[in-house]
């Protein structure tokens, strides 16, 4: 393993994709897929990969993170890890993915469980500039990181 180049963002400096970013057909991939990569080659930073909202994807994927950390470490493209994906997770149906991505876009901080409700509350307060205005739960990410 010490051998493969990972080509992984630098963390410490630049920020993953949006939850909003698709790899394999799943929103949160992308994403996921960054801090991974960041993880493996030792520039995540302060993000971390099998947070709960990779969790989330995993889980619903049908992939554990340990599987998924091994074949990224071989410095697989996106198309591969995509590949990859449909091969080794719980063979979701198209319209599972949609019907999964499109509840996650649109999820809004009431509709999560209590839990994340109270964690959010202070965090939007803290990290989310005054004046921005969290409609969805994967705004928080966007807005923090600047893209919205």
């Amino acid at each position: 393993m010490s051998d493969t180049k990972i080509s992984a963002l630098d963390l410490t400096k630049e920020v993953p994709r949006s939850p909003r970013s698709k790899v394999g057909g799943y929103v949160v991939a992308g994403r996921t897929l960054d801090k991974c990569r960041a993880e493996v080659a030792g520039t995540a930073g302060e993000y971390h990969f099998n947070c709960p909202l990779d969790t989330v994807f995993l889980e619903f994927a049908g992939i554990s993170p340990d599987a998924f950390k091994e074949f990224v470490a071989t410095g697989a493209d996106d198309d591969a890890v995509a590949a990859w994906i449909k091969e080794n997770g719980s063979g979701k149906s198209e319209e599972e993915i949609i019907l999964w991505n499109n509840s996650l876009r649109y999820k809004r901080i009431s509709e999560m469980e209590v839990k994340l409700q109270v964690f959010l509350e202070d965090y939007i307060d803290e990290f989310i500039p005054e004046g921005k205005q969290v409609y969805y739960w994967f705004d928080v990410y966007d807005i923090e990181e600047g893209r919205i």
